[in-house]
């Protein structure tokens, strides 16, 4: 397995981990926790994607991830995860 392998595998479970977590509503969509786990597995994934030259995933998780931050920076602290 290649460094852009890992790299990529880790931004995913990350990703992935979010995902799972909301839909098991233990976190909420617009919580600190679920933003800060999207915006790292999606720089991650976009990291990953410019390592092998893979441009339209760059886009995409870089929009992802800009997007994931902004919102991380909108929620106050202290917003409960859980729905």
């Amino acid at each position: 397995m290649s460094i852009s392998d890992t790299i990529a595998s880790i931004g995913v479970i990350i990703l992935l981990i979010a995902f799972v977590l909301n839909l098991f509503k233990k976190v909420s969509a617009e919580s600190r926790t679920y933003t800060l786990l999207n915006f790292i597995g999606a720089a991650t994934c976009g990291y990953a994607s410019y390592l092998i030259s893979f441009y339209p995933f760059v886009v995409l998780e870089g929009i992802w991830a800009a997007f994931a931050l902004l919102s991380f920076l909108k929620v106050p602290r202290g917003t409960s995860n859980k729905k």
